[in-house]
């Protein structure tokens, strides 16, 4: 594929990509199966009703508590950002309002291509939380934000935690005059007086969130029954149960996850421009950064969880912060890395991280096949509801510990990972080297995220 210029335009090989953005995608595609392992290997139901009921010994709780706060939202977040700036990267040749007609026609193909991986993901693996549609539908709409100047890029990057806060703020306030009208009522009865129908039917509605959230209700029934058929040891049962799954949780929610993703990845186009997330600013830049981020974002956190784990449906103010706070400690992320490869011990921990995200895309739909069919599926050792948090993240630790492994093995002989190959030959229209080739490497245009 050449550009209007005849400029050929190829994958990004060598000394042509950058070393700490491959090192963020790795640390991220890695750490995404701590989210991920929970609904494969535990009981959705008990998931959705209370999180204690999979384990809670001191090191679940730890692992729990390490999740929830350090990682939870975060690591979707660095690989939005890294779309981001992925796109900004691979544009340069269209940076100019006469630019090569052919960067974009390659991009939107590739985001193309990134969907029909999706969709396999999701009816073929079994993987209700695919990413990889999602982050193709939001990059799709991406390309003509590339010259929008940071400062709006991170104000857009902003509309999705403002309109979370908003509509959180509005149903704090609905939830706090429901507790005070209950407890008018609950004192009225108490001291025999005449409660009035508005009162009533508030304490009603009251009690009905306390006993839904102690039981969960008719829908942590369904989706326990619905387990119990996917689990039973039919293939077709297990694959009806994922796919249910799907459209129960996801499908609804499409277009408010992409508006999410979209929003993040607006945000990794800022930071690429201030040269903030590719390492060009100081370490003291970084370390002012990640404190800046890290501080309020984990303190709004370790509260949400705690209102979380609360055994009463009161007003919440995680319905006002979450999304603040993900983006605040995924920023974080990002400084305490760039922070980290500063110095050469950092540089010598993190740099087995770039071969696991040079193949961020195989190891990723690799987690899948080990949780969906091995590990947790009804056959072999069919270990479903049988591990608590910490149990999960200890698989979780051997896991990212192999695919570092056999990343940095893999890269040593191939050129890229066997998904990342495939991709690239679908989105050039030809097919790319797969054996690693001998020589120095070509200078060549980068690609997005999960390239």
């Amino acid at each position: 594929m050449t550009s209007e210029t005849g400029a050929a335009f190829a994958p990004v090989t060598g000394k042509a990509r950058i070393d700490v953005l491959d090192m963020l995608r790795g640390l991220a595609i890695l750490g995404i199966f701590f989210m991920n392992i929970p609904f494969m290997g535990a009981q959705t139901s008990k998931l959705f009703l209370d999180p204690r009921l999979i384990g809670w010994g001191p090191l679940d709780q730890a692992s729990w508590w390490g999740i929830q706060v350090v990682l939870e939202g975060t690591q979707r977040g660095l690989l939005e950002m890294l779309f981001g700036a992925g796109l900004m990267v691979f544009a340069r040749a269209a940076m100019q309002p006469d630019g090569p007609v052919a960067v974009a026609d390659l991009y939107i193909r590739r985001n193309l291509w990134l969907l029909a991986f999706g969709v396999f993901d999701i009816f073929v693996l079994l993987w209700a939380g695919d990413i990889l549609h999602v982050y193709a539908l939001a990059a799709l709409l991406l390309f003509p934000f590339r010259r929008v100047a940071a400062k709006w890029l991170l104000l857009l990057g902003m509309c999705f935690a403002l309109y979370t806060a908003g509509t959180g703020a509005w149903r704090y306030v609905e939830r706090t005059n429901l507790v005070e009208r209950a407890q008018v009522a609950e004192r009225k009865i108490a001291a025999h007086q005449p409660v009035t129908a508005a009162e009533k039917k508030a304490l009603e509605e009251w009690r009905k969130k306390v006993e839904k959230l102690r039981t969960g209700g008719e829908e942590i029934k369904g989706i326990a029954a619905m387990e119990a058929k996917g689990h039973s040891g039919s293939f077709l049962a297990y694959a009806g149960m994922q796919i249910g799954f799907y459209l129960m949780f996801v499908w609804p929610e499409l277009l408010r996850t992409v508006a999410e993703a979209f929003c993040m990845m607006l945000v990794g186009m800022a930071l690429w421009k201030w040269g903030v997330i590719q390492g060009q600013r100081s370490a003291r830049f970084y370390l002012l950064l990640m404190l800046a981020c890290y501080l309020p974002g984990m303190a709004l956190r370790v509260v949400a969880g705690f209102e979380f784990l609360s055994n009463v449906p009161g007003p919440k103010i995680l319905w006002m912060t979450q999304e603040f706070a993900r983006m605040a400690v995924s920023v974080g992320h990002v400084a305490l890395i760039n922070l980290a490869v500063k110095g050469a011990a950092g540089r010598a921990i993190l740099n087995p991280f770039k071969a696991a995200g040079r193949m961020a895309f195989s190891l990723y739909f690799m987690q899948q096949i080990l949780g969906i069919y091995i590990l947790y599926a009804p056959w072999g050792p069919n270990l479903w509801g049988r591990q608590s948090w910490s149990d999960m993240a200890g698989t979780v630790l051997l896991v990212i510990a192999g695919q570092v492994v056999f990343a940095n093995l893999w890269l040593r002989v191939f050129a890229a990972g066997p998904l990342e190959w495939l991709w690239r030959s679908l989105a050039y229209v030809r097919w790319q080297p797969f054996r690693k080739r001998p020589g120095p490497a070509e200078q060549l245009p980068a690609e997005p995220a999960l390239a």
